[in-house]
């Protein structure tokens, strides 16, 4: 059974749809990592943010409103078309929703709290639906009056990337006809805070696998792809999930469940490691992760796949990173899209550290041959969570 990704809503620090991200990404533009304290007061970090307005929540779901939320409705906005044409085939019982957060509405919360301890009571605006992890995938059923099967999963820095795996395995049970899979997250006090507080945060902006690095910018995005049987150019091939629970934030240094994970992305795709084109790498730029990525990666592809971290341009954005960098490689292989089959660039110092192994480094400069068919994202999350996608453009 083939699984296609018919279409694709993002919003991320590099733009607010599909042609501006696509056309961002290819030069590398790393204009929307603002340095800031808003969330760190004292502390200027760099974050990869979302500009402009965002669409509000009719007043009926007001007890769903934060900006995790807004960010959602505005990617949707972007497919709602197929959406409602899915709906319209298949009933709203048959359409589900899929979704992957580590934030959901914390900021809300968080502001929350601060009323309380200032005045003793909440905001009258503010609902526990709004930070709760569920929030988001119940927002879209009620939004859009869906009868399917809804969840949000949150597996750290992996979530949305396996709620890949959970929306392919709905229509595979043939439990529904079409999934609204990806995810969102926005920025909170507690995710910049708490990750410089585990000092994984860099001063300036994230140089991965430079001999530089010095660790993460956070960034906030949502993206939503519509999962179906129905044949559309970009397909999703195999989602690999492993987890090695190595400890609760270093990832194992040997990198096996890593290298599982894109193992078995490839066999459930048929695919083998020298018929890809490009590999997506988690590619934090924190000293642990990028020496266990890069020994994975090069055990299975060597130094000729060329490969990437887009995470210099959006910031980490958390549970989003899975869809939103899935959503990078649709854009990739799109023809539509990406129609001089240019590269995505690694946006980094060029200061190589020899304790890594060699990888192939894409640059802003380059392009394929011919159209590239086959991509490889990574997500890797805290507690061992190791998830790999891999979609492939129809020939």
């Amino acid at each position: 059974m083939a699984f296609y990704l018919n279409e694709l809503g993002i919003i991320c620090a590099l733009g607010s749809d599909k042609t501006s991200v696509c056309a961002a990404m290819v030069e590398g533009s790393q204009t929307g990592m603002v340095a800031s304290d808003r969330f760190s007061p004292g502390k200027e970090v760099f974050l990869g943010t979302v500009s402009g307005e965002l669409p509000h929540l009719p007043s009926h779901l007001n007890e769903f409103d934060c900006r995790n939320n807004r960010l959602l409705l505005a990617v949707l906005a972007q497919i709602r078309e197929s959406v409602d044409g899915c709906i319209t085939r298949f009933g709203t019982d048959r359409v589900g929703v899929v979704l992957g957060t580590s934030t959901s509405g914390m900021a809300e919360g968080e502001e929350a709290i601060r009323r309380y301890v200032e005045t003793g009571s909440t905001p009258v605006a503010y609902h526990f639906h709004q930070q709760q992890l569920s929030g988001a995938s119940d927002f879209l059923c009620a939004y859009l009056e869906l009868g399917g099967p809804s969840m949000t999963v949150s597996t750290a820095c992996s979530s949305s990337a396996n709620a890949l795996a959970s929306a392919r395995r709905l229509i595979d049970l043939d439990a529904c006809d079409a999934v609204i899979v990806g995810g969102a997250d926005s920025l909170c006090q507690l995710t910049v805070q708490g990750f410089s507080a585990l000092e994984a945060t860099s001063a300036g902006l994230s140089n991965p696998f430079s001999k530089n690095r010095e660790g993460i910018n956070i960034g906030e995005g949502a993206a939503l792809m519509l999962l179906t049987r129905e044949s559309s150019e970009i397909e999703l091939l195999g989602v690999g999930s492993t987890s090695d629970a190595h400890h609760i934030s270093a990832p194992d240094p040997s990198g096996q469940g890593a290298l599982r994970a894109m193992q078995s992305a490839l066999r459930q795709g048929s695919v083998t490691a020298g018929q890809v084109d490009y590999v997506n790498l988690h590619g934090t730029g924190t000293p642990l992760n990028d020496a266990m990525e890069s020994q994975a990666v090069f055990e299975l592809f060597g130094d000729q796949t060329w490969c990437s971290s887009s995470k210099p341009m959006t910031g980490h954005t958390l549970g989003a990173a899975g869809a939103i960098e899935t959503g990078l490689c649709w854009l990739l292989l799109n023809s539509s899209f990406n129609t001089s089959s240019r590269n995505l660039p690694h946006v980094w110092d060029g200061e190589i550290d020899n304790a890594l192994p060699a990888l192939c480094y894409a640059t802003a400069n380059e392009g394929f041959v011919s159209p590239p068919r086959y991509a490889l994202s990574n997500s890797f999350g805290f507690g061992g969570n190791n998830c790999s996608v891999l979609i492939g453009a129809q020939s």
